[in-house]
């Protein structure tokens, strides 16, 4: 028979065993969202479990676009100085590790990269160059360009199919979307689309892409087989000015940033009518959605904040003071 003091030990180990697998399974279940500051030349990190900025991280330049890498080890950052058409050093995307919320990397993607988007299987990354009305492909793995290709003039959004076969960029002056075969790195369909098109998503299963349109007012729809464009629909008010767009997990609602209309819109991603139009702060830009779906967080460039959506009341939850004209928002799980 064990002594006591034996049994007591024991227990100890137990319960710090016990400790040891909930910590372990609190840090895989947290989630950060990382939202970059244009104005103040940062990335503030705001953990989703309180709602709460617990950082802060300098880059080089105004941080635009900004995504998680797949396996959610890494955050980019698009980041670009203040001289147009000429590309410098801090013209790149950043690479921040999220287990040491440092920024490990800058590979340089051309002249002022704005927005881009990462494959499926985390290796290459195109970016659009505003300025240069080129998209560049980078090698994840070496840092190196792959390719530099000519799309419409003033690029500004990039998506990538689910399947990674396609990324489409939307140009803003041209009022198009280029589509690059990733495969062969070239580019091999063009389309037309409302007024200032900028951001670009796809669907869950890749059978559509959404475009919205800032001039416009409008989101377009795109069949992504055949590249035709299926509907192109006003936003409810008809005063909108949409840049960012997310889409439920589902596939069931878009969630679009009206810009300078001060609020988000909920729209029927299969009727296209709009459910719910949600003041938010001043001009929201970037838009995300937690992996769950249960909410929505906006980067509102003018009110230096960002808003939290309770997607199932369609309401605004809560307000987060961040950096200086807020730009984009990612949500690492």
């Amino acid at each position: 028979m064990r002594s006591l003091a034996v049994r007591a030990r024991l227990y100890v180990v137990q319960v710090a065993s016990v400790l040891l697998v909930a910590s372990s399974a609190a840090a895989q279940s947290a989630r950060f969202a990382f939202v970059s500051n244009e104005g103040s030349h940062d990335v503030t990190i705001i953990d989703l479990s309180s709602n709460k900025v617990v950082g802060t991280l300098a880059v080089a330049g105004r941080a635009r676009g900004i995504q998680v890498s797949p396996d959610q080890r890494r955050i980019y950052v698009a980041v670009s100085d203040d001289k147009p058409r000429t590309q410098g050093s801090a013209d790149a995307i950043a690479i921040i590790d999220v287990a040491s919320n440092k920024v490990v990397a800058a590979y340089p993607v051309g002249t002022n990269p704005e927005q881009f988007a990462v494959t499926p299987d985390g290796t290459r990354l195109y970016a659009s160059n505003e300025d240069g009305g080129t998209a560049t492909a980078i090698d994840l793995r070496t840092g190196k360009t792959l390719a530099t290709l000519v799309v419409g003039i003033e690029p500004e959004g990039v998506g990538i199919s689910p399947d990674g076969r396609w990324a489409y960029v939307t140009s803003e002056t041209s009022n198009s979307v280029s589509v690059i075969d990733t495969h062969s790195n070239k580019v091999v369909g063009n389309m037309l689309v409302d007024l200032r098109p900028r951001v670009v998503v796809f669907s869950p299963g890749g059978k559509r892409a959404f475009v919205t349109a800032e001039v416009g007012g409008s989101v377009t729809v795109i069949d992504t087989r055949t590249r035709e464009i299926l509907a192109t629909f006003p936003l409810a008010r008809g005063e909108e000015k949409p840049v960012g767009l997310a889409i439920s997990p589902d596939g069931k609602r878009l969630y679009v940033a009206g810009g300078h209309s001060d609020r988000l819109s909920v729209v029927d991603a299969r009727t296209y009518k709009t459910i719910a139009t949600i003041a938010v702060g001043k001009r929201p830009w970037g838009v995300a959605i937690t992996p769950d779906g249960r909410y929505v967080y906006t980067a509102n460039g003018l009110s230096n904040d960002v808003s939290i959506i309770d997607t199932r009341t369609n309401k605004v939850t809560g307000t987060i003071g961040v950096g200086t004209r807020p730009w984009g928002v990612a949500i690492a799980r």
